[in-house]
């Protein structure tokens, strides 16, 4: 999941490589798996090393040198879960689980990560980040994101395919796809073939 200007790239299964922006960084977070069958399939949270790989790859980029316990890691996995179901109920206008919001609000009670101006001008990161950091971090960003002006514009990606989230913060506010690179332009081929008539009906 390399980072990019604009979001990160990914890597589908069938080996198309796109960019995607999720608009928040923890909406990024769902891009290391979570529950149900779909997202279990990218889990990678199942160990500390995919944690850290995701952190050099998010907008935290280039990311603090954190250490993370193994309890640590299970509180990120079962916040990022806990997000899942959060981001979801905002998506689809549905009332948010009572269990879910105490996980988030619970996680952002910690103290976060705490960001520094380098020499060069650029971010740098307080030494002794642990991942008891990322997660308020994550959690407080949850926080902004659900109770902002782009809450109403969490979504899911308009392809019955693709189970990506994003918040959308275009100045317009009419994007559908995870990606124009991936799911939106493959709504436009499929768009132009039902409106171009095949060789036998020429």
């Amino acid at each position: 999941m390399p980072r990019t200007a604009t979001g990160m790239t990914l890597s589908h299964h069938d080996g198309q490589t796109f960019r995607f922006d999720a608009g928040a960084l923890c909406l990024e977070l769902l891009l290391t798996g979570g529950p149900g069958p779909v997202a279990s399939r990218y889990e990678v949270l199942d160990r500390a090393e995919g944690l850290l790989a995701w952190v050099r790859n998010c907008r935290l980029a280039p990311g603090p040198d954190l250490t993370v316990t193994g309890a640590e890691l299970a509180a990120v996995r079962e916040t990022r879960d806990a997000l899942w179901g959060l981001a979801l109920a905002r998506a689809e206008g549905r009332p948010y689980a009572p269990r879910e919001l105490a996980v988030v609000n619970a996680a952002a009670t910690g103290a976060p990560l705490a960001s520094l101006i380098s020499a060069d001008g650029t971010r740098a990161w307080a030494p002794g980040a642990t991942g008891a950091g990322l997660l308020a971090t994550l959690a407080r960003d949850a926080v902004d994101l659900l109770t902002g002006p782009y809450a109403d514009r969490i979504r899911v990606c308009g392809a019955a395919d693709c189970s990506l989230l994003f918040a959308d913060t275009s100045r317009p506010g009419h994007r559908r796809w995870c990606s124009m690179d991936r799911c939106g332009n493959r709504h436009k081929v499929r768009a132009h073939r039902s409106r171009t008539p095949s060789e036998g009906e020429t």
